[in-house]
């Protein structure tokens, strides 16, 4: 497989997976509409196509004419919060324009479609870490669209023969020299503590420090994101349809990310305890032992401290991200 269509290549994860992807040989073709993206942060070695996935003949016409092995599909909405007061957004997007991609595979013939799903479909899991074989109960219109369309991608496998590979993961994170994490609003905790070292906020919060945990605040698990697009790359080659779970294994806990934060920075980073948020888990880490047998898998960035370096690396060279909002 050499030839790549990354739908939502000018996206935090897409951007990094496109420069991965490019970096390892193959020919990258980004499709985004730069409505969360940045045009800054596709990869100049890239092809970019501006698109919407919503626009069904423009995906059929660039399948029908262009020759693709493979599809990635990272253009998604993904704020659980904005789910929950806009359901019909997240549906539309996530459910019904991503079919319209499903469909221009299929039209394309194309060898596998990798889905960047999310570990949301599983809810609040009753055992920690969560296997592939949990029960799928999401609490959230985000994690409910993601699980719709994984069972669209099962169904178009036993009927078209397209070959999928759902994965599944919490907390993207990380940066490499080039891209970045740069959204608006933020929403992340560690892009949200390193806006404090740069004097962009005043100060940060903790949602509670008081649930059952070492330390008393969350747990959840970080993955960087050059080990998400190691991950989309061997998924390629897949022994199997299906989906895998992506995760450390431990989790780091949000006074864990915060104390290394202040150590990478240098800075105090201000941080007041406030009132838990409704629904928040105390633990949330996916056991990845699938993918790493069958995918041949394995994450190079799994303490705090690489993660948060190179996040603090990229910000000191774009201290304004990519400047385009």
């Amino acid at each position: 497989m050499k030839q790549i269509f990354i739908a939502g290549g000018a996206g935090y994860i897409g951007s990094a997976c496109t420069e991965y992807m490019l970096n390892k040989g193959y020919q990258v073709t980004v499709f985004d509409s730069l409505v969360t993206g940045h045009e800054k942060a596709i990869d100049k070695r890239a092809t970019f196509i501006r698109g919407d996935l919503a626009d069904r003949e423009k995906l059929l016409d660039i399948f029908r004419n262009g020759s693709y092995d493979a599809v990635m599909h990272f253009a998604a909405f993904s704020l659980v919060g904005e789910s929950m007061k806009d359901p019909g957004k997240y549906f539309r997007n996530n459910l019904a324009n991503a079919i319209n991609l499903a469909d221009a595979a299929v039209e394309g013939k194309v060898q596998a479609f990798v889905f960047s799903s999310t570990a949301a479909t599983f809810g609040e899991p009753k055992e920690i870490p969560i296997a592939e074989t949990a029960e799928q109960l999401p609490i959230n219109p985000y994690g409910e669209s993601k699980l719709c369309f994984e069972k669209v991608l099962k169904w178009y496998s036993k009927i078209y023969g397209l070959k999928y590979v759902a994965l599944r993961y919490f907390n993207a994170a990380g940066a490499t020299e080039n891209f970045g994490e740069d959204h608006h609003p933020e929403s992340h905790l560690i892009p949200i503590l390193l806006q404090v070292a740069q004097g962009r906020r005043e100060k940060a919060m903790i949602f509670g420090d008081d649930y059952d945990t070492p330390d008393g605040t969350c747990i959840r698990d970080y993955i960087h994101i050059l080990d998400l697009a190691q991950a989309h790359e061997k998924a390629l080659y897949a022994p199997r349809s299906g989906h895998y779970n992506l995760g450390t294994g431990a989790g780091l806990s949000v006074k864990e990310i915060l104390d290394t934060a202040r150590k990478v920075t240098g800075h105090p980073i201000p941080a007041d305890v406030v009132p838990r948020r409704p629904g928040d888990p105390p633990r949330l880490i996916a056991c990845s032992d699938l993918a790493k047998k069958e995918l041949g898998w394995k994450p190079e960035y799994e303490n705090a401290g690489a993660i948060i370096e190179s996040v603090w690396k990229w910000l000191r060279k774009h201290p304004d991200g990519y400047g385009d909002r």
